[in-house]
């Protein structure tokens, strides 16, 4: 029998409590599948991964459309799924809250809220209006009466900003706002994601790994991250992949075809022959 919601976000909180896991991102049902199928413990969406499959910029799709895919992807999956949800879709807490319960009622385990505003001129919410949001969807998570989770993102480094201290500083507010997990792309070295795991202590702290890296899992592990998710870096390798071959073909030579997968493999992990 197909594992419930409750389930699927009783298993996801579970995971957050000690050791270290890897949080794949897939873009679509098929490498959802394919990487539930690697004995990953859970997933989680990528805003920017899907955008591309729609034909659009990272931030360039509607609030509908990521609901109805977050529906497809938590359906899919056996695994728990986090949703990449950018910034809530609104400005305003209490449209924010809204948009939130509307994700919650697709089925996922867990939702990341970003304090980046989308305004090129201004692209990081001040404080207090992101500690308001944080606020905003923990009460839509406690009224919805369920166990997902909700991570805080800060967004500084992401967006020129590479200030550490106000980076801590929102994550540690935003814990305290009541954030579950508390998420800063673009901590790189062990020095910044060590602080940062003791700043936010005794709440998880996701890394991003996009990358890269001459950290290993064992590395990232020992410095006390619960959590390692991958961004768009998977459905980037796709692409690359796909732009390589392309423009091989545009340019009269098939050579890129050999590594390819074959049909019957393909069909046989989909039928459910593997």
């Amino acid at each position: 029998m197909p594992r419930s919601t409750a389930e699927k976000r009783a298993t996801f909180r579970a995971l957050h409590d000690e050791g270290c896991f890897v949080l794949p991102n897939p873009w679509d049902i098929g490498s959802a599948r394919y990487l539930e199928s690697l004995g990953f413990k859970a997933l989680a969406t990528t805003s920017a991964g899907f955008a591309w499959t729609l034909g659009q910029p990272d931030n360039g799709v509607t609030l509908d459309q990521v609901l109805a895919h977050l529906r497809d992807m938590a359906s899919a999956t056996d695994l728990p799924l986090n949703a990449d949800f950018e910034n809530g879709f609104a400005h305003d807490p209490a449209e924010l809250a809204h948009n939130v319960r509307l994700a919650l009622d697709t089925g996922i385990a867990g939702l990341s809220i970003e304090d980046a505003t989308g305004d090129a001129a201004n692209p990081i919410y001040p404080l207090d209006v992101a500690i308001a949001r944080i606020e905003a969807a923990r009460r839509t998570f406690d009224e919805a009466g369920n166990d997902a989770l909700l991570i805080g993102r800060a967004e500084n480094f992401l967006h020129g900003r590479n200030d550490l201290r106000d980076t801590i500083a929102r994550l540690v507010a935003y814990r305290d706002a009541g954030a579950d997990c508390l998420y800063a792309p673009g901590l790189k070295t062990r020095e910044q994601i060590a602080e940062a795991v003791a700043a936010v202590a005794p709440a998880p702290l996701n890394l991003l790994v996009s990358s890269a890296t001459d950290l290993t899992f064992d590395d990232i592990a020992r410095l006390g991250v619960r959590r390692i998710s991958v961004g768009s870096a998977l459905a980037r390798t796709v692409w690359g992949e796909f732009m390589r071959v392309a423009q091989l073909l545009a340019g009269g030579s098939f050579d890129g075809f050999a590594k390819a997968a074959s049909n019957p493999q393909l069909d046989a992990f989909f039928s459910g022959k593997r």
